[in-house]
């Protein structure tokens, strides 16, 4: 394990390219093994949770070879059906094998995954989904693995009671091999998902989205290799614009696109935030206080719930008490504690909502007793502190309040950091900050 040590109060200024985007990079190298064929994936984020699946294709039977920032994938065939309990502890993302060994291989056995711990992101809507389509599946709780069977999938009607990402690229991908047209109701509409089908479509399917909500797949006899750019990761763009904001900087992230970002770039007009829109990147620049503002975290095209945390930070900088209504995970406060350690006025709050159903994409009975809200008064001066990050997204805002503050602050469990963002520290010293990265 490994620390930051960063001492605040330096103003960031200065260009910093964005990388592709982590949720498609993964995806694609699952849908990568639905062919024999090579399929090139460019622009491909150098962070530990791609490592982790390239190391399951591998382990699969897989090959993958890495160059810079583009990977080759080809899978001629699988050499075994399980992936090991050890690997897929590291990431969610695993989960999605299910798909492409049931199709390819009859047969899967999968752990049941691992990741960031933000609260239930159950993987029934995914199971239930792959059942319909002609699977047999059996979770063993003496192994904890799920215990997969299928002599080919069938095509159906399936509405998803929740909106989820990535149980809606799952069966997206389950479905391009299936007999027959499966049609997704309530399906997620995040741009990523989008992108894995133009991937798709490219590889030979025949995917579209017909309406904003709904998908329709009519499988085919086989998929082919195919060359795919991965688009900018909005996550890390709105990381490194409240890293300008909260330091009083400057700072251009060029490669960044505006059309995924609009839900946030709403509320920094809201907040009187200043960004300047190029081509090719987009500018942002403090210039003047910040006014408190309410956001609510909703799935796309709502402001997203990754976004929520360093939203957090930046609220600590703002006049008056804004309030942040988490409504996407159950528990995705974990950094609130530590950002109190450093000086931020936070409280937790019940809010009032007519239909805990609808209003919540999961279950609120799981976590009777936990608020899903917080208010935050600013702006407050953010001093040093030791904190430990409890998510990939906090540890990053965790980050972003040290540099906002004054003194030095020791932050603890940065490899959570490495599962969304390259370089990280790397990047933000190109930018004038004062970070170091040391053994734990």
């Amino acid at each position: 394990m490994e620390k930051f040590i960063v001492k605040g109060g330096s103003r960031l200024h200065g260009k910093t390219n964005v990388s592709g985007a982590k949720n498609v990079a993964l995806k694609a190298l699952v849908a990568a093994c639905l062919t024999d064929e090579e399929v090139i994936i460019r622009n491909v984020p150098l962070i530990s949770d791609v490592t982790v699946m390239v190391a399951i294709i591998k382990e699969l039977g897989g090959e993958v070879t890495i160059d810079d920032h583009e990977m080759r994938v080809k899978v001629g065939g699988f050499k075994k059906s399980k992936i090991s309990l050890d690997q897929a502890s590291h990431i969610r993302t695993s989960s999605m094998f299910l798909a492409p060994l049931l199709i390819r291989t009859g047969k899967a056995i999968i752990p049941n995954p691992g990741g960031c711990r933000i609260g239930a992101r159950p993987i029934d809507r995914t199971i239930e989904g792959l059942i319909q389509m002609g699977a047999k599946i059996d979770y063993q709780s003496e192994d904890g693995y799920f215990h997969a069977e299928a002599r080919g999938l069938n095509g159906v009607d399936y509405h998803f009671e929740k909106n989820t990402h990535t149980g809606t690229e799952t069966l997206i991908i389950a479905a391009v091999l299936a007999k027959g047209k499966t049609t997704l109701v309530n399906a997620a509409v995040e741009p990523e998902i989008d992108e894995l089908i133009d991937l798709l479509n490219s590889m030979g399917a025949k995917i579209k989205r017909v309406a904003e909500r709904r998908i329709e797949i009519d499988g085919v006899a086989s998929l082919h290799g195919a060359t795919v750019a991965i688009h900018p990761d909005r996550n890390e763009i709105v990381t490194f614009a409240v890293a300008a904001y909260v330091t009083k900087g400057d700072i251009t992230v060029t490669g960044a696109e505006k059309e995924s970002l609009s839900a946030f770039l709403s509320q920094l007009d809201q907040v009187g935030a200043k960004y300047e829109l190029l081509e090719d990147a987009i500018r942002f620049y403090a210039d003047g206080g910040l006014k408190a503002t309410s956001v609510t975290t909703e799935p796309h095209p709502g402001f997203m719930t990754d976004w929520q945390a360093p939203w957090a930070v930046l609220m600590t900088q703002a006049l008056g008490e804004s309030m942040i209504h988490e409504t996407v995970f159950s528990n995705r406060f974990g950094y609130v504690s530590e950002l109190r350690k450093m000086g931020a006025k936070i409280k937790f709050f019940s809010p009032e909502v007519k239909d805990l159903k609808d209003t919540y994409n999961f279950d609120p009975d799981e976590n009777e007793n936990m608020p899903h809200a917080i208010v935050i008064t600013g702006p407050t001066g953010l001093h040093d502190a030791v904190v430990t990050i409890s998510d990939l997204r906090a540890g990053a805002s965790l980050v972003l309040a040290a540099l906002a503050g004054n003194g030095e602050t020791v932050i603890h469990g940065v490899n959570l950091i490495d599962r969304g963002y390259e370089a990280f520290a790397e990047r933000l010293r190109s930018l004038g900050a004062h970070i170091e990265r040391v053994n734990d």
